[in-house]
């Protein structure tokens, strides 16, 4: 059992992470949503004392305003290549945010109507959730000051079907074009731990593409990319050796909250994005032991 963990900042109150086991199997969602007000208030003051590490950003379906520190990315630059413009963040942010590199995202499916069901009279047309979703985008990626493209396909909607392979050399021929004009980035790209058509095509489309770097998909919802089936799945479907690798993420899994909470048309309300959290801590539970209390995974080719 991790013990909570303390999450402290040069002249701020420390702030007591919870964890989902013991008393948090019934109390984790409230104690992870205290938590992150406690260091959105944090962060309010410093902002309001003009320290100009602190940005604002405001969850474009909500309007409430949130706080986080940029980060100065540093060394080689990474193409990320999300199906979805929550992706990126459920699956990586918390990565990016405790390791910042030069950052390009470029989101295959930008044309959608998915939205939370509660939210569907108020988003009710094509355009009306694409626009949404891609100022959630542009709010959740602006901590790490991260090029955006767009290649502005429409998403599948259920009942899911396998894509088609016309759609996954189009889209390949149109990633191919953004790869060669990053040649110097290193890719990343879903592993595809799921059924979901689009991460399936993203993924393939990675793989030709020369990327050997994939994160664990976290975001879509039904299955959460966990159940034995998926798993079963994604094992047959690997065609190469992947070796595990985890990130601790424990610094920064507050700020991860803060960028989720910009994806407020897929996640409400709020208080229900402890789920990736969760995740983030049963992940470091089984194979990170002591050194981490949140953690995400990613998977690498054997070799590399």
């Amino acid at each position: 059992m991790n013990a909570p963990t303390a999450l402290t900042h040069t002249s701020a109150q420390p702030i007591t992470l919870p964890v989902p086991d013991a008393t948090g199997i019934y109390t984790f969602p409230d104690d992870l949503d205290h938590a992150h007000h406690q260091w959105t208030h944090q962060l309010l003051t410093r902002h309001r004392a003009h320290d100009h590490q602190v940005i604002e950003l405001m969850a474009p379906h909500s309007g409430q305003p949130h706080f986080v520190e940029l980060r100065r990315p540093v060394g080689r630059p990474v193409l990320a290549l999300e199906p979805h413009h929550d992706d990126f963040t459920l699956s990586a942010a918390g990565t990016f945010l405790a390791r910042p590199r030069p950052l390009t995202v470029a989101t295959v499916f930008t044309r959608s109507t998915s939205v939370h069901p509660s939210l569907e009279d108020a988003y009710s047309t094509e355009s009306a959730v694409s626009h949404l979703r891609d100022r959630e985008g542009a709010a959740a990626l602006a901590p790490f000051a991260a090029t955006r493209l767009a290649l502005d396909h429409k998403d599948a909607e259920p009942p899911y079907r396998p894509y088609g392979r016309d759609l996954l050399e189009q889209i390949t021929e149109q990633l191919r074009s953004i790869v060669a004009a990053h040649p110097d980035a290193e890719l990343l790209a879903p592993a595809a731990v799921t059924r979901h058509p689009d991460h399936l095509l993203v993924h393939e489309a990675a793989v030709r593409l020369g990327c050997r770097w994939f994160w664990e998909d976290l975001a879509f919802w039904p299955t959460y990319a966990l159940a034995a089936c998926d798993q079963h799945l994604f094992r047959s479907r690997t065609r190469a050796e992947l070796v595990t690798s985890l990130v601790d993420i424990t610094p920064v899994i507050l700020d991860k909250c803060t960028v989720l909470r910009m994806h407020g048309s897929q996640m409400y309300p709020a208080r229900k994005m402890y789920r990736p959290i969760r995740h983030a801590w049963t992940v470091a539970a089984d194979l990170l032991g002591s050194s981490g209390t949140y953690a995400e995974r990613f998977y690498r080719t054997e070799s590399l």
